[in-house]
């Protein structure tokens, strides 16, 4: 067996497992060993049954008491029941629809039991536990891996099947050589490859799982460093068209307010670009602190592209986003006698179908829209600059997917890169220093500071208070991390960054659910208010449904998750409320934040939080200290690393994409940076890595970027 071995080829995986599989991007034994486990359980901390409170989740040493039971009732569904007890009492085992239980468990028996306790009127119960039987000399493992899963796995099956494919893989007899050169491996101090898996997948102690996470950290980080030094390396002068009427005058005058310095000193250098006579394509980053104008001068861009015979792309990560930009730049375009057209995932075909007609003939010159631009179908007559938003949530090569969809005549496009993250000079300069850099670090006048306030549960009575004061006149969001109630389970998950301390003692918080909190406030808190709720799972149609009526202030409290988090402008909205804020990162924070603050009136942010995590204290309260994004950034910066600048694309916020590393998150700045150093040495000696040394770095690059671009 070898990494290439097909997944149907392991015992047990038969057809339908191997769909399933399939359903997680596994096809062979490296996707298996390579689709780590998401969180680990803490099953090493024994707690007695009588004196755990109850709602409790973890793990209980038992001894079965009675034999198990099973009744079938009146709706067929089957209960087996059984008691079993510690030295400290006794508790009720109950299980659904597994009749077969009745013969695992027997009088006598010892087992090790992971679950919810419930406590009521001094009875105890567990309901469906894990189980783990006791047996004479074999140590049981304090830390369960915890896999993602689909359909018709379980965690059990995925564990007993990594098990195998580990014990049986000839690790060194295979053809995939180790990313990394032997002289890097012991520089850098890192695990073997074998050595790494095995902790990943069968943990034997918290720092060898740290050690083994390093290794395949840095792994990612590497080949992300060398995948995108390549490309610098490899960077032509182009052949774009010099755009030598920059004459904006009549553009300005139809603005009802002028440019902020720092908007007119980055206009004057993207327009320096895309006049280069020596026909270098533009290659420039807009980073910007949330509501400094960086529309405008996007749209700037657009138009001197337009006068100077040339069509325009402007992508978007979401419809919400995409459709803001089109109906913010419409309305001036066509005064300017412009035609511009909108192309999401909702468009319909018929509407798609004349849209890239229109495109084709060079008719209308400026397209907006998602990822939907990137269709095949449609293509441009003369593509003269592509524009990205919120650059950081796109595949890596899909700005490049977009910049080449120009029919004749081999121009090269423009390209303008936006974020409204700021993100400080350190990280641009490492991850784009093939581009240049305009900062709008200055905000237009009229933007009023946002009060920041820290709260914990015991203010939630005057927060309802302070809610509805804000949403009679005027509009309130309320934020929350996730958009379903979480299982019982996932109060007990030990992230990949924990530390011993967090396995002694894991913090349990109640995360506040989008669809459970919008219920609640409907038919108890704001019964008399129009509540709203938009979320990423939502079809498109219901979202652009829900944030109409916001904008036209039908919906007073719009309950969300993260899909609000830029974009979104309604003036109107003074109060934004951050359910389980320790959850966020700050520059996400800040970007929440800065949906509020944008009319006439007072605006107010309130973070909510009863962590009682030191590091997340002092993360919050940098928030309710300054309202400066760049300040904010550094802060992020220092104390998690570019995380929020490259999220996980775990949940609303992400849906469209971005850097999905399978276990790297740009966390860490001092890893990047020995990442893109090492990236430098091995390229300096072998630009295109063809040498034998480099032939698994090469090939796991190319993997990785496929994935990349995929996401």
């Amino acid at each position: 067996m070898d990494f290439s071995t097909p997944i149907g080829s392991l015992s047990g995986v038969g057809k339908k497992r191997c769909e399933c599989f399939y359903n997680l991007g596994i096809h062979n034994v490296e996707d298996l060993l390579y689709h780590f486990p998401r969180a680990y359980q803490n099953r090493g901390n024994i707690l007695p049954l009588a004196m755990t409170p109850d709602g409790t989740v973890g793990a209980f040493m038992l001894t079965v008491a009675t034999k198990p039971q099973t009744f079938t009732l009146k709706n067929r569904k089957q209960i087996t029941k059984f008691v079993a007890f510690d030295e400290s009492g006794k508790c009720t085992l109950t299980f659904f629809n597994q009749p077969f239980i009745k013969d695992i468990f027997h009088v006598g028996d010892e087992f090790r039991f992971y679950g919810k306790l419930s406590v009521k009127y001094n009875t105890r119960e567990l309901s469906s536990p894990s189980y783990e039987p006791v047996i004479p000399g074999k140590k049981l493992q304090s830390l369960i891996p915890v896999y993602p899963l689909t359909e018709g796995l379980t965690q059990m099956f995925v564990k007993s099947v990594t098990e195998l494919a580990f014990n049986t893989l000839e690790f060194g007899n295979y053809d995939f050589p180790d990313i990394f050169r032997t002289e890097t491996t012991e520089k850098m101090g890192l695990m073997n490859l074998k050595d790494a898996l095995r902790e990943i997948h069968f943990p034997t102690d918290i720092e060898k799982v740290k050690k083994a996470r390093e290794r395949f950290v840095f792994e990612e980080l590497y080949a992300f460093a060398l995948g995108l030094s390549m490309s610098k390396k490899y960077k032509k002068d182009g052949n774009a068209i010099p755009m030598e009427d920059t004459d904006i005058s009549e553009f300005l005058s139809i603005l009802p307010y002028s440019l902020t310095r720092a908007q007119d000193r980055s206009v004057k250098e993207i327009l320096s670009d895309m006049s280069n006579e020596s026909r270098k394509p533009m290659s420039r980053l807009l980073s910007g602190d949330v509501g400094s104008g960086k529309t405008v001068c996007a749209a700037i861009a657009l138009y001197v592209a337009v006068k100077n015979n040339t069509q325009s792309a402007f992508m978007a990560p979401t419809e919400i986003l995409a459709t803001q930009h089109y109906n913010d730049l419409a309305p001036i375009f066509e005064k300017l006698g412009i035609k511009t057209a909108l192309i999401t995932g909702a468009t319909t075909a018929s509407t798609k179908k004349k849209i890239y007609e229109s495109v084709s003939a060079g008719d209308t010159k400026v397209v907006i829209g998602t990822h939907a631009l990137l269709n095949e179908k449609l293509e441009f007559e003369k593509l003269g600059l592509v524009i990205t938003d919120e650059q950081h949530r796109f595949g890596v090569r899909q700005r490049s997917a977009l910049a080449d969809k120009t029919k004749k005549d081999g121009y090269e496009p423009h390209v303008l890169v936006m974020s409204a993250t700021p993100i400080p000079r350190t990280l641009a300069l490492i991850l784009y220093g093939d581009l240049d850099i305009s900062a709008l670090d200055e905000l237009p006048p009229g933007r009023k500071p946002v009060d920041t306030f820290l709260v914990d549960e015991s203010y939630r009575e005057r927060l309802n208070g302070f809610i509805r004061k804000n949403a009679q006149n005027n509009q309130v969001y309320i934020v929350c991390p996730m958009v379903d109630e979480s299982d019982d389970e996932e109060e007990a998950l030990l992230p990949f960054d924990f530390t011993s301390e967090d396995v002694e003692k894991k913090e349990k918080i109640n995360l506040r659910s989008a669809v459970a909190l919008a219920e609640t406030l409907k038919n108890e808190t704001f019964p008399d208010l129009p509540i709203g709720l938009i979320h990423g799972k939502m079809r498109s149609s219901e979202k652009d449904r829900v944030m109409r009526d916001f904008e036209q202030n039908k919906i007073k409290i719009l309950v969300s998750t993260t899909v609000i988090e830029v974009g979104v402008n309604v003036p109107n909205a003074v109060l934004m409320v951050i359910e389980n804020a320790e959850r966020f990162g700050l520059s996400q924070l800040h970007q929440l934040r800065g949906r509020v603050g944008r009319g006439k009136d007072k605006s107010y942010c309130v973070l909510v939080s009863s962590s009682d995590s030191e590091k997340a204290k002092k993360r919050l309260k940098v928030m309710c200290s300054t309202n400066d994004g760049y300040k904010i950034a550094e802060a992020d910066l220092e104390q998690r690393g570019p995380g929020d600048f490259f999220p996980n694309n775990k949940g609303d916020a992400r849906q469209s994409g971005g850097i999905k590393f399978r276990f790297a998150s740009l966390c860490d700045m001092e890893l990047l940076k020995k990442a893109f150093d090492e990236a430098e040495a091995v390229l300096n000696d072998d630009r295109t890595l063809s040498n034998p040394e480099n032939k698994g770095a090469f090939r796991y690059m190319q993997r990785l970027f496929l994935r990349l671009r995929n996401s």
